[in-house]
């Protein structure tokens, strides 16, 4: 009998609370074009869209240690870059304060706030809004950092071909593979 097991694809050991960048990408359920469309290389964003923009803006008034960095919203995913800071007066946090939330917890947070906001604005109740899990990369150079921000404020330029893109065109085996080699970044 298959039986499917949940299996982690977080980095086994890692401590996903200790300061640094992360990139991630996080994916509509289903893949659904709901948070608007691309249109001569501009995003033009849905009202789930805008949803999307304003609960990312937000992360830092509920986690005062989360920074953000470079961020779009695609019309069936997003990509970003949280970063977590350890030092409580730099996050702006009492130098008493040691809550400290992990990048999961960010995320998670992040995928509740919109959902529940864009379930609002299309008079559902949870109505799933995002894939269950998320990709993350801990970014550990300046050289890594600044490849993923060139990344995501470009990716729209590149919606013909994303493999996100329900619709693409001219994709080829080959693009795919070089693709998840990340010969095409």
């Amino acid at each position: 009998m298959n039986v499917h097991r949940w299996r982690s694809i977080r980095l086994k050991g890692y401590d996903y609370a200790q300061a640094g960048a992360y990139f991630i990408t996080i994916c509509a359920q289903d893949r659904e074009c709901l948070f608007g469309d691309v249109v001569d290389g501009t995003v033009t964003l849905s009202s789930p869209g805008q949803i999307v923009r304003e609960a990312w803006c937000e992360l830092p008034e509920h986690y005062p240690h989360v920074q953000l960095d470079a961020f779009v919203v695609m019309p069936n995913h997003v990509h970003g870059i949280i970063r977590l800071s350890c030092d409580s007066v730099e996050a702006g946090l009492k130098p008493a304060s040691t809550v400290r939330h992990t990048l999961p917890e960010v995320v998670r947070a992040f995928k509740t706030f919109s959902s529940r906001r864009i379930n609002t604005w299309r008079q559902t109740s949870g109505t799933p809004v995002w894939q269950r899990n998320y990709y993350e990369h801990i970014i550990r150079s300046e050289r890594d950092l600044e490849k993923i921000r060139e990344y995501i404020v470009t990716n729209h330029l590149k919606w013909a071909l994303d493999r996100e893109n329900p619709h693409r065109m001219g994709h080829s085996l080959l693009e795919d593979v070089l693709f998840d080699l990340g010969a095409s970044q």
